[in-house]
């Protein structure tokens, strides 16, 4: 099959287009012909070597964890999916080594779900880590109610601008800080923008003179430090970004595959309450360069790679 991999850690520069074994399928996975994979920040931190000692790297690694497909062969044991299925699906193991950027992923059946019918293979190739990433910290670490008021940080990023979303969907109130340019985008989607850096907190504070209840955060540095002084008596608070949330007695999300999530994240796009925006499509020997753009970190929405 054509891939893309890396034989060792580095930046774009270490990625090859090339020939790889085709992946075999065990008994609890499913072969997927790959329509689309996005691209995320964790694929070039890892790649980079950041995760090296939490997940191990079995070279060659092929990169990506979101994917979209049709289920091609199902695995011995698998009663989930047949062949000609459509499915999503956040494709981690516990090691680096059988991404998506290919034309075929043997993916685990906890990682996969049905691909929503109304979104595009390219679509529903965003949905997945960044959708599970939103759901996960809203759901179960915050725990967001009708009625309550969210402050998102970095909310018209590719997973902010999911929380923001799903947050509504849930009945609350969302604040979203994001740079100005962005803001006609947050109001479409329902939330109210305020601009991040200096002077944020009381920003913030004129908003929701009484504290807000609870905070994602999804950009560290001082987004995260200010957030403390702006939750309401009773607020949480959690990050994505930066690990040291937790001396500020907030919560640490990892996003982990869970196919119920997944499922409810299908349900939602076809409800129409979370919509998935693609900022810009690479072919997949052109992996590369989408990473470049993805890490400059200015992309409003998913940045996909399409595999014919």
């Amino acid at each position: 099959m054509k891939a893309i991999s890396y034989r060792s850690y580095g930046g774009p520069e270490v990625l090859e287009y090339g020939e790889l074994p085709d992946p075999k399928v065990g008994p609890d996975s499913v072969l997927v012909k790959v329509k689309a994979a996005a691209v995320n920040p964790v694929d070039w931190k890892a790649q980079a070597g950041y995760l090296d000692g939490a997940l191990d790297a079995v070279f060659p690694v092929v990169p990506g964890w979101d994917v979209s497909g049709v289920v091609v062969q199902p695995g011995a044991d698998v009663q989930e999916f047949a062949v000609g299925d459509e499915v999503i699906g956040y494709v981690r193991e516990d090691f680096l080594s059988r991404g998506t950027f290919a034309e075929y992923v043997a993916a685990p059946v906890r990682t996969l779900a049905r691909k929503p019918a109304n979104l595009t293979f390219e679509q529903a190739a965003g949905l997945p880590l960044a959708g599970l990433t939103a759901y996960q910290s809203l759901v179960k670490a915050l725990r967001v109610a009708q009625g309550q008021t969210v402050l998102i940080h970095a909310a018209a990023g590719g997973v902010g601008s999911m929380a923001v979303q799903i947050a509504k969907h849930l009945g609350a109130r969302v604040i979203g800080t994001a740079s100005e340019r962005n803001h006609d985008y947050l109001r479409g989607l329902g939330a109210e923008p305020v601009v991040y850096g200096d002077g944020l907190a009381d920003r913030v504070r004129a908003l929701a003179p009484s504290g807000v209840d609870a905070v994602l955060d999804l950009a560290g540095g001082e987004a995260l430090t200010v957030s403390p002084g702006l939750l309401a008596e009773g607020g949480r608070l959690a990050s994505i970004a930066d690990p040291s949330v937790l001396g500020l007695g907030g919560r640490y999300v990892f996003v982990r595959p869970d196919p119920s999530d997944l499922t409810a994240l299908t349900e939602l796009a076809e409800s129409g309450a979370l919509t998935v925006e693609v900022a810009e499509v690479f072919p997949l020997e052109k992996t590369a360069a989408a990473q470049r753009l993805n890490a400059e970190g200015h992309t409003r929405g998913k940045i996909v790679v399409t595999v014919p």
